[in-house]
């Protein structure tokens, strides 16, 4: 099993997950993490986007776990935003998204899905409906007299881009993703300095965001590959 995962994962991923598992362990043990939980979350997200970068359909069922991990974490700080972002959003929309990977494989196997390259008018529809979405969510966050509501709106923004990016199939999703983990790491900075068990957290999506830089150039050259091999 050992030989196997050896010969999936490329050198740089295997060290790339090492040395986010280091970070992450030394930031829980060092800042004493607010919870096993988190942990938890944090080591299931990294191992995600590991799989995730590799268009492996298994990432966005870790997604779902991680989502309603997080969906707790943000309910005990307050960021009511991020609970239903996370919970109403993020999780039903990675169920989908492995619902379509899975019907969208790149040959035989279900290993990878098929990438496929989103066009003008596509990025354009996804981009007005962001608007309307984002909307609404500031009002229900506001209502709900969520903490730091700017950030935590830009969050629900930047989400609602990468869900529906990653539905497509396009590898913009780990852009959209990596601004996404700016807007969190924004959004626990506060909370990591006003209590330093939230450093992991921060941390988190620290790690996330070098996991989603990777994930676009990795899609890019997956699309590249399938393109070739197609011919």
């Amino acid at each position: 099993m050992l030989k196997a995962l050896k010969g999936y994962f490329t050198p740089f991923e295997i060290i790339l997950f090492l040395v986010s598992v280091t970070v992450l362990t030394c930031a829980f043990v060092i800042f004493k993490g607010s919870g096993t939980l988190s942990y938890i979350a944090s080591l299931i997200g990294a191992a995600s986007l590991i799989l995730c970068a590799k268009g492996n359909p298994v990432g966005q069922a870790l997604i779902i776990v991680f989502s309603i991990i997080y969906s707790y974490i943000s309910f005990s700080r307050r960021y009511y935003g991020e609970m239903l972002t996370y919970a109403g959003m993020t999780a039903p929309m990675a169920a989908a998204s492995l619902y379509v990977w899975l019907k969208n494989p790149y040959g035989s196997s279900r290993a990878q899905v098929r990438v496929r390259t989103v066009n003008g008018k596509e990025l354009s529809i996804i981009a007005l409906l962001t608007i309307p979405v984002t909307v609404l969510f500031y009002f229900i966050l506001r209502f709900f007299a969520t903490a730091n509501i700017i950030p935590s709106t830009l969050s629900v923004a930047t989400s609602f881009l990468a869900v529906s990016l990653t539905l497509r199939r396009c590898a913009l999703y780990a852009l959209a993703y990596a601004m996404n983990d700016i807007v969190l790491i924004a959004l626990w900075l506060p909370a990591s300095l006003d209590n330093t068990s939230y450093v992991p957290v921060l941390t988190c999506f620290a790690v996330f965001l070098v996991h989603d830089i990777y994930g676009f150039f990795n899609w890019n050259r997956l699309r590249r590959l399938q393109a070739s091999n197609d011919r």
